[in-house]
């Protein structure tokens, strides 16, 4: 039985556009810019790890990293952030979207600045650091994916409120591309002020003197924006739908929202009782929560999951593809910061055409065309263009085909970013009920971030020749069959859309059944 709508939270949903929307926007915004800087900053610097502390004349391309290295530090922030997720969306449920908001904040920024300075007097113990301080650092990102969507969700009105929380996501396309351009600043200064040779098997030969310190200075630089946003932070209020509905303070919400709108909200109960809750307080995995949400969670689940084995393989190899395809020229034929310049380069033009485009104009369409649509549409695009490079790959891999590659490559991040990339995150913000809303977000999230650990591990492996594979790789299938899978996820991703419920332009106790649309318009 659902209950009845609350005076501050109908205000909320009926709200004008105003300046504290965008500043929430912001001041969450950052933490997702913060977010994909250090999540994908590690794939522009892997290359140069790997000349630094590794030579092995045996591999096509010495100075790699080695396959159970290079996995490790590709994907152990992603094993933190699914632990994150799981634990701080269920703190964020018990103890409040505000009381944690920060302390993920200051985990990321301390965990930055210990990535950078990973010291060791061995090649194993520089690592072996590196990747403990990345598993804390993602551990405190996997707290901001159910916390900022949340927080967002619940500031927002009905009207726009995807647009808004679109914004706040669409903040990991210029983390991406801060990425690469703080890499290619760096990168540029010591070339040419270090100028070292082409590639040889000496290692030292292809270095230069202050190598070492480049891939610190763009790790560092991660805790710039975490850091100057804490301050702001810690001035929002909680959010209302929080305060009302799961601690139950009605009065305290309509004070805390008339301070935030600058008018007066009158609310007419100060204790929420069961009424306005719409009956008992059934939880989590309660059969009242299977039959209501079951297969909610199950679409958020595996859409995200199936979503971000897609995402993260493109994302965190692109660098392998592009030397695989001719695009970037063999490690052998540069020097070390050249080899980091021309990387970041790509990253940063793929950024630019495809990622960045594709999440704003999400931003501009959601509350128009819905959720539901963008990623129905955004899925079967990534499936076309997956079998666009994959069906034709030897001909996009022969001389003077190469940009035409590049383009169908980047048309796959524009539609997963205008796609299931930011509708994954932004519908279980708003179809769950305020006192498992986090919770659920981060069990939605988690499952998205074990796709994007098998995307990490298995494309890693699954890309190796068949025939030729590198030392110490086992026989892979190729990239043009590991094309062909991501092409197969994204086509089931699809399917499990179908099961996803359309929230355009309802009030979040609507769509999550606490109150019925009767009760809303009265």
């Amino acid at each position: 039985m659902a209950g009845r709508q609350l005076n501050v939270l109908s205000t909320l949903d009926q709200a004008k556009t105003q300046w504290y929307h965008f500043m929430a926007i912001v001041i969450a915004g950052m933490g997702f810019f913060t977010d994909a800087y250090d999540l994908f900053c590690i794939s522009l610097v892997t290359k140069l790890l790997g000349r630094i502390y590794y030579t092995d004349t045996s591999r096509p391309d010495p100075g790699t990293l080695p396959p159970n290295v290079s996995a490790a530090v590709n994907g152990v922030a992603l094993c933190g952030t699914l632990a994150g997720q799981l634990f701080f969306g269920w703190l964020g449920d018990k103890l409040g979207r505000k009381s944690v908001y920060g302390f993920t904040l200051i985990l990321m920024v301390l965990c930055s600045v210990a990535s950078s300075l990973s010291f060791g007097h061995t090649a194993k113990g520089v690592i072996s650091t590196l990747c403990f301080f990345r598993f804390w650092l993602g551990f405190g990102i996997g707290g901001d994916y159910p916390l900022s969507a949340t927080i967002m969700s619940e500031y927002a009105n009905k009207k726009t409120r995807g647009a808004f929380i679109a914004a706040v996501f669409a903040m990991q396309g210029f983390g991406i591309l801060f990425g690469a351009i703080v890499a290619l600043v760096v990168s540029a200064g010591f070339r040419s002020a270090y100028p070292a040779p082409p590639y040889s098997q000496d290692r030292a030969a292809s270095l230069v003197p202050q190598a070492d310190y480049v891939w610190r200075i763009i790790l560092i630089f991660g805790t710039l924006p975490a850091a100057l946003t804490y301050y702001w932070r810690m001035k929002m209020p909680e959010t209302a739908r929080y305060t009302a509905l799961v601690a139950r303070n009605a009065k305290q919400a309509a004070a805390d929202m008339s301070r935030v709108l600058h008018t007066e909200i009158e609310e007419s109960v100060e204790r929420v009782d069961k009424t306005v809750l719409g009956g008992e307080e059934w939880g989590l995995f309660s059969s009242q929560f299977v039959r209501r949400h079951g297969l909610h969670l199950l679409a958020t689940t595996s859409t995200w999951f199936l979503l971000d084995i897609a995402f993260y393989s493109q994302n965190l190899f692109q660098k392998d593809i592009f030397s695989k395809v001719g695009w970037i020229p063999a490690a052998r034929t540069m020097n070390a910061v050249e080899e980091l310049f021309r990387i970041a380069r790509a990253q940063a033009l793929i950024a630019l055409c495809g990622t960045i485009p594709g999440y704003w104009f999400t931003v501009a369409f959601i509350d128009v065309v819905g959720r539901f649509w963008i990623q129905i549409m955004g899925f079967a695009m990534m499936t076309a263009f997956m079998l666009g490079l994959a069906v034709p790959y030897h001909h996009w891999t022969t001389p003077g085909h190469h940009t035409g590659f590049v383009v169908m490559y980047g048309f796959t991040f524009f539609f997963a970013n205008f796609g299931p990339n930011s509708t994954t995150f932004i519908v279980p913000a708003e179809i769950y009920p305020a006192r498992l809303r986090s919770t659920c977000h981060g069990i939605s999230a988690a499952a998205g971030k074990a796709g994007a650990i098998i995307g990490a591990f298995g494309f890693l492996y699954a890309a190796q020749d068949p025939h030729k594979p590198e030392a110490g790789y086992p026989r892979g299938i190729g990239i043009r069959n590991a094309l062909f899978v991501l092409a197969g996820t994204n086509f089931l991703g699809t399917v499990m859309t179908l099961l996803v419920p359309e929230s355009k332009g309802k009030s979040l106790e609507v769509v999550s059944q606490e109150v019925a649309d009767d009760e809303e318009a009265a």
